[in-house]
């Protein structure tokens, strides 16, 4: 990746033992690696592919009819989010469900059978699979039709942006079922919207229509059902050749400056800001800049 730059790491390498207690899902994800298509390279798998075109990829949640959120598929998404990160040919992420859902939550029926002591190993599983898409060092968007529900809503919150359809509805109901949002809802919905409607929308577990979702910041975003993929492609594809690494630094110094007091957040903009004087991008923006103007430069990704 040219510059070294302090990014989270998933890897979990296929072919080592299994770690005493470790849940299904991501022993799944460490043995069986999303394959390569015939053509270009593209990984698929059963309920969760990454499908790349012109440097944009779409992580693809595809478990009928509702895309619920069970074991496999939330190894799957790791894999397909490790994947978006390091393939040099994916510029941006669009994470989508399809036509008629995003995602309408984890497996209940799967969830309900699990006593405390298997929850208590498999739970930190449901925060690494959208602790992946966070960590996806590009810019990403979530497209988002139907429901997206509890765990399907925290896919959503992990993504740098949110558009919905207009007749979307988003929420964290887990309250209704006695307990709380377990993959990431708790925190990330509330440095989105606030403490305050956060603790509102969990504590009632109330669904959310894609109007309030814009009013209260919960989306970015409303478009009519047919036009949100599209658009969230469109959104995307601004960043095909354009500074990767820059990007990159963005988004870690935004991120990481959020789980900081303000001294620290600063500390991390200036070593990501020092750290791309050593870049090629960084030579080659400037020198385009004062011989032809901005916005005409052309990035390599060192």
């Amino acid at each position: 990746m040219g510059v070294a730059f302090p990014w989270r790491s998933f890897d979990r390498r296929p072919g080592r033992p299994r770690p005493h207690g470790e849940p299904e899902a991501l022993a799944y994800a460490r043995r069986a690696p999303l394959t390569a298509a015939t053509t270009g390279g593209t990984p698929v798998g059963e309920l969760a592919r990454l499908e790349v075109d012109g440097g944009v990829a779409t992580l693809r949640l595809d478990r009928p009819k509702m895309n619920a959120l069970d074991a496999q598929m939330q190894g799957e998404i790791i894999e397909a989010a490790r994947e978006a990160d390091r393939r040099e040919d994916v510029a941006a992420v669009v994470v989508y469900g399809g036509e008629r859902v995003f995602a309408a939550g984890a497996d209940v029926k799967q969830m309900a059978e699990m006593s405390y002591q298997e929850m208590a190993l498999h739970s930190h599983l449901l925060q690494d699979f959208t602790k992946a898409v966070a960590a996806i060092g590009k810019p990403t968007v979530s497209a988002i039709t139907g429901f997206a529900l509890g765990g399907g809503c925290e896919v959503a919150l992990s993504t740098d942006l949110r558009f919905c359809a207009d007749d979307a509805k988003l929420g964290q109901p887990e309250i209704l079922l006695g307990i709380i949002p377990g993959a990431g809802g708790t925190q990330r919905l509330a440095r989105l919207v606030g403490p305050a409607r956060a603790k509102e929308l969990i504590y009632t577990g109330r669904f959310v229509d894609a109007a309030e979702a814009l009013a209260i910041g919960l989306v970015d975003e409303v478009h009519p059902a047919a036009e949100v993929y599209d658009r969230a492609v469109e959104w995307a594809r601004q960043f095909v050749g354009g500074p990767a690494l820059a990007l990159r630094a963005a988004k870690n110094a935004v991120d990481r400056g959020l789980e900081v007091d303000l001294q620290t957040g600063l500390d991390i903009e200036r070593a990501e800001f020092s750290a791309l004087f050593a870049t090629e991008d960084r030579s080659a923006g400037m020198t385009s800049f004062v011989e032809n103007g901005p916005g005409k430069a052309t990035f390599q990704g060192r």
